[in-house]
């Protein structure tokens, strides 16, 4: 247009000029958008925010928390005697006092070396996988730690374990005279390992004998002739046939698992990450002397203004 003189070489250059002012107020403007945009150093979960909109902000002001509760860390004690049978990998069952009838549980990845000398103790943190977002940090937990799992062990219930001069006896119920009546007889068993209401029998029964479960101070000796009753289409129960005595009864049988834990089905890696020990196989389940510390996540921390 200048060279057909439809505009003045002036009149170029000052809109060139203008051209530029716009860009440079543009890129300007990106700048400080861009140093306004506040970006999280990780995904998670915003919570509650600190600042209204038209607050005034200072440097290093904190806006809102983040938490990254993907995976959440218990921190517990043990007695000093089993602080040489838990190891790094082991599992912890957690009962949740806010959640209850669910089980968690979390994988031991960090033993305290030092031993407190006030409490006698242990200090241990484990791992839980939360994907779920179930927990929250400050949860209130009930840890069990289990030393050895024992794949298809044979248990009956621990109310039927008689316990004299530092031996283990149960009442196995055998063949009576006639069908509807049986007799009783003192086995000494070896006990195995233990879990909440349930002991594990390593010899002296078999899958399938039946053992009393309560009432057993009321027969006073072998051979006692009793009748198994059925006591509303519930479990079992025997009764004494001479003098009316009864006792509860209850069938030894295996189970699949001593211990174990409940895990959900996920998608993608644990966020625990996956610690490779050897465990061994003697052991038992045993729970802590008291409740855990809160279940809390690593950091909780807060997106600042960047000034």
């Amino acid at each position: 247009m200048v060279a057909q003189n439809f505009i003045s070489q002036r009149s170029l250059d000052e809109s060139a000029a203008g051209l530029q002012v716009a860009q440079a107020k543009a890129a300007l403007a990106k700048a400080m958008a861009a140093r306004l945009k506040i970006l999280a150093p990780f995904d998670g979960i915003i919570g509650i925010r600190q600042v209204n909109v038209g607050d005034y902000l200072k440097d290093g002001a904190d806006i809102v928390n983040i938490e990254d509760i993907d995976a959440m860390y218990v921190d517990f004690r043990l007695p000093e005697p089993y602080q040489s049978k838990v190891k790094r990998g082991q599992t912890g069952l957690l009962d949740i006092d806010a959640l209850p009838g669910k089980s968690y549980s979390a994988q031991i990845q960090a033993i305290d070396p030092l031993i407190d000398a006030n409490g006698r103790s242990v200090g241990i943190r484990g791992c839980i996988d939360n994907r779920t977002l179930q927990l929250r940090p400050g949860m209130f937990a009930r840890v069990n730690v289990v030393f050895g799992v024992r794949d298809n062990a044979s248990v009956i219930p621990e109310e039927a374990i008689v316990p004299q001069g530092g031996k283990q006896f149960v009442i196995k119920l055998q063949d009576g005279p006639s069908e509807e009546t049986r007799k009783t007889r003192r086995i000494e068993v070896k006990v195995g390992l233990r879990s909440p209401g349930k002991v594990e029998i390593l010899e002296g029964l078999s899958a399938g004998d039946t053992v009393v479960r309560t009432g057993q101070q009321r027969i006073q000796k072998d051979g006692t002739v009793v009748r198994v009753v059925n006591l509303n289409g519930g479990a079992a129960a025997t009764e004494a046939a001479t003098d009316k005595k009864s006792a509860g009864a209850a069938s030894f049988s295996p189970a699949s698992h001593m211990a174990g834990a409940v895990k959900a089905s996920l998608s993608g890696p644990n966020p625990c990450g996956t610690i490779v020990t050897q465990l061994s196989a003697a052991g038992s389940v045993m729970p802590t002397s008291g409740t855990s510390p809160a279940v809390h996540n690593p950091a909780s921390p807060a997106i600042r203004n960047p000034g």
